[in-house]
């Protein structure tokens, strides 16, 4: 069996970590497989280069594994030549960067692991959050270019405490976000597609609202929802003028959740407060990408879900899974996000 995992590229050299976790999500960690692999016969190939990976690896697979950090972007057409792909795995969660539904037809299944990175996610964005909200961002840089000017963070820094505070989905991530944010003494209210009942909104600490509502009321806005046709540009022009001039933007889901060139406007004309945002489309993005350079941004390199917790939980994820192709055993249910259907029909 061959199988492919297409991983961010690790640093040559790296500072010592006292933990004693390893880099597992990097080409060298290569997810822990190598060592349970080798001796069983089978053929890893661990990259980091997207097209290469695709030219010279996909069509011969048995196993690919891309991540939502370094996403290989697979399309109908990618998955047509893959003749000999079986399983087609996320080391992570959200799996927008592949095609499921013609993977599907092809008999192919795709899979992501399921839970393993929402605590890491739910932290950076409260940290995101934070940063916006006590205009940090600008204050390092004051530290990074040697100026002290309190007065120019000062007029940008608030206390979150007794703001009203909204999250767009309300699923695992969702979820661990408002709970954290209970300790800050704010109000919290969620819009989703499936209402939660009531006592979950106790344990939370959040009251639903239709989404127009939410975004009307809220002094800052948490993004949390998955990457669908319907959320797609969900935060265009015309919501992100509806939110409160002001306002703070957190998107931790999807970069195109957010609509590139209307939220850089919205922060060049002073409407919004700020945004903060782990994800980016496309990803790696490039150089010269608006939002690098857009004012008032907090922006991270999508690095919320894989704190070296994170890799241990989706690595392990990854192996067992793995281990139950080779073996001919199902995978878990709830990883599953495409089940195969009968191969050919177009192929």
């Amino acid at each position: 069996m061959k199988i492919v995992a297409v991983l961010y590229p690790g640093p040559a050299e790296r500072s010592p970590d006292h933990s004693g976790l390893e880099l597992l999500g990097s080409v060298e960690g290569a997810l822990g497989l190598a060592g349970e692999l080798g001796s069983e016969g089978h053929e890893l190939v661990s990259l980091s280069d997207r097209d290469e990976a695709l030219r010279e690896h996909l069509p011969d697979a048995d196993v690919f594994i891309t991540t939502p950090f370094w996403p290989t972007y697979l399309s109908a057409e990618h998955l047509r030549r893959a003749e000999r792909l079986k399983l087609l795995l996320t080391a992570g969660v959200g799996s927008d960067h592949v095609d499921a539904e013609a993977a599907a037809e092809l008999g192919i299944t795709v899979a992501e692991i399921t839970g393993s990175n929402v605590v890491s996610v739910a932290e950076h964005a409260v940290l995101q959050l934070l940063a916006l909200v006590r205009d940090f961002v600008p204050a390092h840089q004051q530290v990074v270019d040697g100026r002290w000017d309190i007065a120019e963070i000062a007029a940008r820094a608030h206390d979150l405490e007794d703001k009203t505070i909204g999250i767009v989905g309300m699923g695992q991530i969702g979820q661990r976000i408002a709970l954290r944010l209970k300790g800050f003494d704010v109000r919290v209210g969620y819009s989703t597609r499936h209402r939660r009942g009531s006592t979950e909104e106790a344990v939370f600490g959040a009251r639903f609202k239709h989404l127009d509502d939410l975004v009307a009321e809220s002094d800052a806005i948490v993004l949390s929802c998955p990457l669908t046709p319907e959320t797609k540009g969900l935060f265009g022009d015309e919501r992100l003028r509806a939110m409160k001039p002001g306002a703070w933007l957190v998107n931790i889901a999807r970069g195109q959740i957010v609509d590139t060139d209307a939220l850089v406007r919205a922060l060049e004309d002073d409407h919004l407060g700020g945004y903060a945002g782990d994800v980016w489309y496309p990803q790696p993005a490039p150089a010269d990408h608006p939002w690098r350079t857009m004012p008032r941004h907090a922006m991270t390199p999508h690095v919320s879900g894989t704190s070296l917790e994170a890799q241990q939980r989706y690595a392990a994820g990854i192996r067992d899974s793995v281990r139950r192709f080779l073996a001919g055993e199902p995978l878990r249910e709830d990883y599953v996000v495409a089940a195969p259907a009968e191969r050919g029909g177009g192929a």
